[in-house]
C-alpha cells in the first residue's frame, strides 16, 4: 500500500487555494441552524447541483444534513441522517456526517508516541479504551469559517479551521481545508488540506451515513468493497498484531455485490466485536480509484478516493428511540457509514503507512461519493 500523505511545497499549495477561491463567487445568505452547547451560532447552507443532487450542510463542524439524490425519474429522496437543528447532534451522536479530525477512527488507550515523546489523549471512547475521532471535543464540534462558491457549473462550499497546539494533547497548530464541490454529474468531492508547524498525525474523513432507499434497514441493499484484506480487531475495535487477513471465506468478503444483512450475524468473533460490521478493509490498487459502490432499489453511490483504507460501519450502535429531521424515528442498522481513511491506531503501529505530517509538507487527499442510478446482473 502506498502512502498517502502528499508532500508539496507549501507556498505552491497556498497559491493553489487563493486561485481557486478568485475563480468562484458567493452562493445565497445562510439560514440560522440552531446554537451549539458551547454557545456558537450554527448556519445551514442549501447546495443545489445542475444534475439533480441537493445538499444541505452547516458549518457545524462541517455536517451534511440532506443529500437529496435523484433516481432515473428525477425524483429526489433523502438517503441521509440529519437533523433539524445543531441539538440534533448533541443529543445522538455528534459524527453523523460531519468532517472527523485530527485523527479519523481509534487510537488506542488515547496514547502514542512521536519523535521519542509520548501523547496522552482523552478515552472518548471509554468503553472500547481508545481516543475516538479526534478526542472529547473533536473537529466534528467546532464552527468552520465556511466559504460557498460557484464555479462554472459546479457549486459548493470551503470550509476552513485552524487546531491550536495541544487541541485534545494532539502536537502542533493545524490548519485545515476541507472542500464540498457538487458537479452536475450528481458526484458529491471532497478534498482534505492541511500543513502543521509541529509533526502530528492527522487522518482526515467525513462520516456522512447512506441508506439508498432513504427508508427501511439497509440490510437488503447490497455493497462492493474492492479489498481481498481486511484488519482484524480486539473487543476493543484496535486492530490485531500482524498483517492484513485475507476476506475470502469470511464474511468480510464483499469483493461481489453481497446484501448487507446477508451476513452480519455470522457468529465470527471478529464480526461480532462490531458487532456487526465496524472495521477497516485494506483496499486494492493504487491512486484515485473506484474502491466501493452500494446500491439500493432506485438509487446507488459509487465510492472513489485515493486512501488505502475503508471503514465500512453498519449503524449497529444507532438507536430506535432516537428521532432525526421532522421528527422522524432513526432505526438500528437503518444507516451505513463507508468512511475513506488511513488504518486506525496507525500512530502505534509502525508497519501501517505513516499519518505523520510534518512542517513544510501539505497533506492533501480527495474521495468522491458518486450518485447513480443501480446496474443490475453485475
Amino acid at each position: 500500500m502506498m502512502k498517502k500523505l502528499m508532500v508539496v511545497s507549501l507556498a505552491a499549495a497556498l497559491a493553489a487555494g487563493c486561485c481557486e477561491l478568485c475563480s468562484t463567487g458567493a452562493g445565497d445568505a445562510p439560514k440560522p441552524f440552531g446554537t451549539t452547547k458551547y454557545g456558537e451560532k450554527a448556519h445551514l447552507w442549501t447546495l443545489k447541483g445542475k444534475g439533480g443532487l441537493v445538499m444541505d450542510v452547516t458549518d457545524a463542524g462541517g455536517k451534511v444534513v440532506r443529500l437529496l439524490v435523484p433516481d432515473a425519474a428525477g425524483e429526489l429522496k433523502d438517503v441521509t441522517i440529519g437533523f433539524d437543528d445543531v441539538s440534533g447532534w448533541e443529543r445522538t451522536d455528534p459524527y453523523f456526517g460531519a468532517i472527523i479530525g485530527r485523527f479519523g477512527n481509534r487510537i488506542a488507550q488515547g496514547v502514542f508516541t512521536l519523535d521519542g515523546q509520548t501523547y496522552t489523549l482523552a478515552q472518548s471512547d471509554a468503553t472500547h479504551h481508545a481516543a475516538l475521532h479526534g478526542g472529547t471535543r473533536g473537529w466534528d464540534a467546532y464552527l468552520w469559517a465556511a466559504a460557498p462558491f460557484t464555479h462554472g457549473d459546479d457549486v459548493g462550499i470551503v470550509f476552513t479551521r485552524t487546531s491550536p497546539d495541544g487541541e485534545e494533547g494532539f502536537p502542533g497548530t493545524v490548519t485545515a481545508r476541507v472542500t464540498y464541490t457538487i458537479t452536475p454529474a450528481n458526484v458529491w468531492r471532497i478534498e482534505y488540506e492541511a500543513t502543521t508547524d509541529k509533526a502530528t498525525p492527522l487522518n482526515l474523513t467525513q462520516h456522512v451515513y447512506f441508506n439508498m432507499n432513504g427508508e427501511g434497514t439497509i440490510l437488503d441493499q447490497e455493497l462492493m468493497i474492492d479489498a481481498d484484506t481486511y484488519l482484524a480487531v480486539d473487543a476493543d475495535l484496535a486492530p490485531v498484531p500482524g498483517a492484513p487477513q485475507a476476506v475470502e471465506g469470511t464474511p468480510f468478503d464483499f469483493r461481489t455485490f453481497q446484501k448487507i444483512g446477508a451476513r452480519i450475524d455470522d457468529p465470527d468473533p471478529v464480526l461480532q466485536y462490531g458487532p456487526g460490521y465496524d472495521h477497516n478493509w485494506c483496499l486494492n490498487g493504487t491512486g484515485f480509484r473506484k474502491v466501493a459502490e452500494l446500491r439500493g432499489a432506485a438509487r446507488a453511490v459509487e465510492v472513489w478516493t485515493d486512501q488505502i483504507g475503508l471503514q465500512f460501519y453498519a449503524g449497529n450502535f444507532i438507536k430506535n428511540e432516537w428521532t432525526m429531521k421532522g421528527g422522524e424515528p432513526m432505526r438500528y442498522r437503518g444507516w451505513l457509514a463507508l468512511e475513506t481513511q488511513h488504518y486506525p491506531n496507525t500512530p502505534n503501529r509502525p508497519d501501517f503507512p505513516s499519518v505523520t505530517l510534518r512542517p513544510g509538507e501539505t497533506y492533501r487527499t480527495v474521495t468522491e461519493y458518486r450518485f447513480t442510478t443501480p446496474a443490475r446482473g453485475q
